[in-house]
């Protein structure tokens, strides 16, 4: 009989932090069955994992071949029914393990689950501790029903995930999101079990902040919507979250407008109180977290996040649409030449 809980780690350069989270693993309240480490080619030597932990390592050869390419890899050596994924700079609270394990056992109808970043992030560096609380902060507060998937603390029952074909090793770095959509294509549960959360231990810049949220997620993300045709209203894409981005283009406008009315300038500052208010208690937890120029660095972040991934969605869905459209246009016209044919 195989193990109940396999974990599945992909690992890129990363040997300081998959040690720590070799370490949370270890100490966990429900060891896992078997740690499968996918190493995508990295060209620094791996930790040694700790001796309460079944761990096999993979190495992929040459790479980096991407996150999915390693997870689909792994797959092919687990053998429990339940498969968790965590990030190598996830380092998992104690329980994780025993509540996803639980959530799943006690949910026979919900086929994945996710949990959350905690509120301590591991990089004292203020734009990762901002990163890192926004991000806890949207798990916290998103619908349980979810309508997309997360690989950074996860789990999935293995017979769905081989249902799927594993991961779409052309979706980038939004690999997990896509599972998601076709998870709920195919009428799939997922739950989001926030209360089930790890440490982030990575350490952002704003330079890497700026490249992965537009270049990583934010394009790749945007195409998939526009071609699914479904727009979630979920976590970073709740209607609050819209409302906000359109305010916040209100206000460059009228920043703008100010230069020859200066009257504008009272607008601008009203569209920024607005944009204030709808996020007050994000804000106010941002405050808890850091204090008073903390608080105010991250608003500035915030904004300024709420302008470039508006403006991606914007730009990107519009490329996307006339790029389909003109693909389209030959097929179209061939069809119509053939009936054409056919009718003559």
């Amino acid at each position: 009989m195989g193990s109940r809980l396999t974990v599945i780690i992909p690992v890129y350069n990363d040997s300081a932090n998959l040690a720590r989270c070799y370490r949370a693993l270890s100490a966990s309240t429900r060891l896992p069955d078997q740690v499968v480490v996918a190493d995508d080619g990295s060209r620094e030597p791996l930790p040694e994992p700790p001796a309460a932990l079944a761990v096999q390592v993979l190495r992929l050869g040459s790479g980096p071949q991407g996150s999915a390419v390693a997870r689909n890899r792994a797959l092919r050596e687990a053998t429990g029914e339940l498969i968790v994924f965590v990030d190598a700079d996830v380092a998992v609270h104690p329980d994780a393990l025993e509540r996803l394990e639980r959530l799943m056992d006690q949910s026979p109808t919900v086929a994945a689950a996710f949990g959350s970043y905690d509120d301590q992030p591991g990089d004292p560096h203020w734009v990762s501790r901002y990163k890192n609380l926004l991000h806890h902060w949207v798990h916290q507060h998103g619908a349980a029903e979810a309508g997309t998937f997360w690989t950074g603390l996860s789990v999935i029952r293995r017979d769905v995930i081989e249902a799927l074909g594993g991961f779409d090793t052309g979706a980038g770095m939004v690999r997990d999101i896509e599972l998601g959509m076709r998870m709920r294509r195919a009428g799939l549960r997922i739950r989001l079990a926030p209360e089930i959360q790890g440490t982030h231990l990575k350490r952002w810049t704003l330079a890497r902040m700026l490249r992965s949220d537009i270049g990583d997620r934010a394009v790749p993300w945007t195409r998939m919507i526009v071609r699914s045709r479904r727009l979630p209203a979920d976590l970073n894409l709740a209607q609050e979250s819209r409302l906000a981005a359109a305010l916040a283009w209100l206000m460059v406008g009228l920043l703008v407008a100010a230069i020859w009315q200066p009257l504008a300038l009272v607008g601008a500052l009203g569209a920024a109180a607005c944009v204030a208010l709808l996020h007050r208690r994000l804000y106010a937890f941002l405050f808890h977290h850091g204090g008073a120029a903390f608080a105010l660095g991250s608003a500035a972040l915030h904004l300024l996040y709420l302008l470039y991934s508006s403006a991606t969605f914007a730009l990107v869905a519009a490329h996307t649409l006339w790029r389909d459209r003109r693909q389209a246009s030959p097929h179209e016209a061939a069809s119509q030449d053939t009936q054409g044919g056919v009718s003559r």
